[in-house]
């Protein structure tokens, strides 16, 4: 009866912990490779419909992006609100899916090489 109790409470204790790691990581970012990025420009306001006929705007923005160690690549992603101008960005691209995620940091933490190309 004491294994079976014992064997419960792990299985629980498992599921719980994989409940909140699955809450508290973003997908989207694990095993990306990250780029850092300055906002220029306002970005292509993009407009469209759902399915069921809801407008929604998003906006484009192409924009030259470096890594760590200071290398360029030209990468194209979209937000679902206008970026504001000069924001540094922390981008997370996955080979296939492209950018997957975005979060804004300050010039502070950028790494040295990214910041030394980025304005």
């Amino acid at each position: 009866m004491k294994k079976v109790i014992i064997s419960c409470t792990a299985i629980a204790a498992i599921l719980i912990g994989g409940l909140v790691f699955i809450q508290n990581v973003n997908l989207n970012r694990l095993g990306a490779d990250q780029y850092y990025v300055q906002i220029e420009g306002q970005g292509k306001k993009i407009e469209d419909k759902s399915d069921t006929g809801q407008k929604y705007v998003s906006y484009e923005y192409e924009l030259p992006a470096f890594d760590q160690e200071g290398k360029p690549k030209t990468l194209t992603f979209t937000a679902n609100k206008q970026l504001r101008e000069k924001a540094y960005l922390s981008l997370f691209v996955k080979d296939g899916k492209g950018v997957t995620s975005y979060q804004e940091v300050t010039k502070e933490e950028l790494p040295e090489k990214a910041k030394d190309k980025l304005k």
